[in-house]
């Protein structure tokens, strides 16, 4: 379990994240929705330990996180699994050298390690790529080895920015039917994406924070009832002020044809 308390992050003047609160449990899928520039992947980020907040507490099961890192930041990296929205691989390195690298680095004893990565490497289709620099590679095909790279070590606490970025629709049904199953092994995801009907399709629940601050949060019964809309999109589009403005817009294309 992973839970957020009155989380702020200031850069110089600018607000990110204004007071953020929010509980993610054992064996639960958690969308962090939001327009761009919201704070979700300032969020994300926080969680994974790559940028510290200017206040508040981030909880790995019931241990607030900085405590952890101070005294054994290995174990909190054994914890979680984190894809950020851009991939950041070795470019110079071969898929087969960095997943043999993370492993290494990880402990992951080496008939283990084969194992993971032959069975990750035929799911998300890259046996062709495995010997091939990473930086000549496509963006879905890195965004796949981001993937597999943040898999390796079996985290209990997978964080996704936009992992769906670039993925075929193969390779985005093996990684949703992967996180169900994540899910059923009692692990938690917390994961940010634009793409509402997935959101709606596998989210336990779903925290929507607009211009730093969570401005809704439930299950999708719950925010129906609260807003009185009866699908994901429109719910997001109510809550974040957008939804007039969009009609606003098609109406005004619809005049000019």
């Amino acid at each position: 379990m992973i839970e957020v308390r009155e989380l702020y992050k200031t850069f110089g003047n600018k607000v990110a994240i204004d007071g953020l609160s929010f509980t993610v449990h054992s064996g639960e899928i958690y969308g962090l929705l939001g327009p761009n520039g919201s704070g979700k992947s300032t969020v994300l980020k926080i969680l994974a330990g790559i940028l510290k907040p200017t206040r508040g507490q981030v909880l790995f099961e019931g241990v607030e996180a900085e405590d952890l890192m101070a005294e054994d930041p290995v174990k909190v990296k054994k914890i979680v699994g984190y894809v950020p929205e851009t991939p950041i691989l070795y470019e110079s390195l071969t898929p087969g050298e960095l997943f043999d690298f993370v492993g290494k680095i990880r402990g992951i004893p080496k008939d283990e390690l084969e194992k993971k990565v032959n069975y990750f490497v035929r799911a998300f289709a890259i046996e062709s790529y495995i010997d091939q620099f990473i930086g000549t590679l496509s963006f879905g095909t890195q965004q796949k080895v981001s993937l597999i790279t943040a898999l390796l070590h079996d985290p209990r606490l997978l964080i996704l920015d936009e992992a769906m970025n670039g993925l075929d629709p193969k390779s985005a049904r093996i990684l949703r039917e992967l996180l169900i199953e994540f899910k059923k092994e009692g692990k938690s995801i917390i994961f940010s994406t634009h793409i509402l009907a997935l959101a709606e399709m596998i989210c336990d629940r779903i925290g929507i924070i607009y211009r730093g601050k969570l401005i809704a949060e439930g299950d999708m019964e719950e925010l129906k009832e609260r807003v009185h809309e009866v699908d994901l999109e429109n719910i997001f589009l109510k809550l974040t002020e957008s939804k007039e403005e969009v009609l606003s817009i098609v109406h005004a294309l619809k005049e000019s044809l």
